[in-house]
């Protein structure tokens, strides 16, 4: 079963709805028993990394993320959820986070308006088959105020907001995408429906 993972971080029924377009059937779930057993998991999430984490361990969700992961399932992060997948944030003081991806979550300058919210456009960093479905330049929604700070080993590709801010990350099974894919008309379709795919899922 493809699990979405509810940790109280969001409205979880508009990224149901946007996979359900796409043919991908998920569940909804903050059973650790039921994700444990997922042979894939979303990781969705808005609001504060630290808050976030601290859910995360309330629900004992943390251990049994971080094992699925290193068992090499599909793991995609979304939004905050992206965040979450790194080794710290600087939200609102210093949070570790699950440690997936190496770096620290860091806020967008000043320079900007910050939250970055609207849309965005993507400019690819590197080949990667999540990529094949899309053009560079496709437009995608973002609402966030922090960023993936030094992360170009992983980076696929990026977005210009006075910062370079990582939109698509990856590490082999574990993927991020930092904008809202189910936001994102067409172009956020065509990366879940790669995704789908490429995992066979």
């Amino acid at each position: 079963m493809n699990i979405i993972v509810d940790y109280g971080a969001g409205n979880l029924s508009s990224l149901q709805r946007a996979l359900e377009q796409i043919e991908f059937t998920v569940q909804i779930s903050d059973d650790p028993g039921v994700i444990n057993n997922a042979s894939s998991i979303i990781l969705p999430g808005v609001g504060a990394f630290g808050a976030a984490m601290i859910e995360l361990q309330k629900r004992n969700l943390v251990d049994v993320l971080i094992k699925k992961a290193s068992q090499g399932i599909p793991f995609l992060g979304i939004c905050l959820g992206m965040q979450l997948l790194y080794e710290q944030s600087e939200e609102e003081g210093l949070f570790e986070g699950l440690g997936l991806l190496k770096g620290s979550i860091k806020r967008i300058p000043d320079t900007v308006k910050v939250p970055h919210m609207g849309w965005n456009s993507l400019n690819f960093h590197k080949d990667d088959p999540i990529l094949k479905n899309n053009l560079e330049g496709d437009f995608v929604y973002y609402v966030h105020s922090y960023y993936a700070g030094s992360d170009d080993e992983n980076l696929v590709a990026f977005s210009d907001y006075g910062v370079k801010v990582p939109g698509i990350v990856r590490r082999g099974n574990i993927y991020g995408m930092q904008f809202h894919p189910e936001k994102s008309s067409d172009a956020g379709l065509n990366l879940l429906k790669t995704y789908k795919e490429m995992n066979k899922l």
